[in-house]
């Protein structure tokens, strides 16, 4: 196909968009362990939710285990690296009792959020935690404090259909990927139910999160079709999908790589929305914008609210060895 018979597409290019500083911190923690302990580094369940991230890490030197008792005793003096979601209580302390080397690449806005949780607690309210159940960081979250001292709460059903034991002393915290607009409407019927519901100090939905929907919401009026990179497992990315659609868009569809896109599908468009879930990298939505590019004449624009400068220090055992370009450029370009 010549370029003069290619159709016109006009991409809106969401920013911010992709890594979070979160991610980003997590998956350095993972390269900086490669370059200074040598292979293998293992990893406790997925660092981020992103199979392309993922397999890359396996290609450094990377092994990926569920628990902790899959490390074979010959490499129990090599690093375990917590995902980015963070982790119960009790697997750092199996970890010590394994007496396993482990580096915590918990976000800090996580680490916050199970602060929070634990002030509630010890201020002798009950937790409520909004979040969708099984997922790691609620698991996470929930391994905080003992058994029983938190409940929860996914849709505004479960919320009316909530009975605590104390309906005057409850404290909520919430998933920090969640979308910012079905988590208000969660609140709001918790505090219309229990008007004494005490909020953390500082909002739980993280400031990655909240852009990422602000800015897919002033993208996708007028779109045929919003993109989101991301995984099938990515909360973030499932949200910004929902997001799309409610804000406008005609359809919205989730991507893992551009070998996933049904071009029958997609038909004529004229107008396209991108954005990347905050586990997803840059390298990734270049690949689907050449793949546009290679069936439309497509031109980009950026439609961008604010721009992220946050940065998350890593590990202070790891804080000494240089991470270059170079290092990180198959995930950033």
């Amino acid at each position: 196909m010549n370029i003069a018979a290619k159709p016109p597409l006009m991409i809106r290019l969401c920013g911010p968009r992709g890594f979070c500083a979160g991610v980003d911190r997590a998956i350095q923690i993972v390269v900086l362990a490669l370059k200074s302990y040598g292979a293998p580094v293992y990893v406790r369940h997925e660092i981020v939710h992103n199979r392309y991230v993922v397999e890359g890490l396996e290609a450094k030197g990377a092994v990926f285990v569920e628990e902790l008792n899959e490390i074979p005793e010959e490499h129990r003096a090599q690093p375990v690296v917590f995902s980015a979601h963070g982790v119960p209580k009790s697997v750092p302390e199996d970890a010590s009792a394994r007496n396993l080397f482990y580096l915590d690449a918990t976000c800090p806005l996580v680490s916050k959020v199970h602060k929070q949780a634990m002030r509630h607690n010890k201020l002798g309210r009950h937790v409520v935690l909004i979040g969708h159940a099984g997922h790691p960081e609620v698991i996470g979250t929930m391994g905080q404090l003992p058994e029983g001292s938190v409940s929860l709460i996914e849709t505004i059903e479960d919320a009316d259909a909530y009975e605590p034991a104390d309906p005057d002393n409850l404290g909520f915290v919430t998933q920090t990927t969640l979308s910012v607009d079905d988590t208000a409407g969660v609140i709001a019927r918790l505090h219309e139910r229990f008007p004494n519901l005490t909020a953390p100090a500082a909002d739980s939905i993280c400031y990655a999160t909240t852009n990422r929907q602000e800015v897919v919401k002033q993208a996708a009026p007028g779109c045929d079709l919003f993109i989101i990179v991301g995984a099938p497992n990515s909360s973030n990315s499932k949200r910004l999908v929902e997001v799309a659609l409610r804000a406008g868009a005609k359809k919205s569809l989730l991507v893992q790589r551009a070998s996933e896109l049904d071009w029958d599908d997609i038909g004529p468009i004229s107008t396209l929305g991108l954005s990347a879930g905050a586990s997803a990298p840059e390298v990734i939505v270049n690949e689907i914008i050449e793949a546009f590019r290679a069936r439309f004449d497509a031109k980009v624009e950026l439609a961008e609210t604010v721009q992220e400068n946050e940065h998350f220090l890593v590990n202070r055992e790891l804080r000494n060895i240089e991470l270059t370009h170079e290092d990180m450029a198959w995930v950033n370009g």
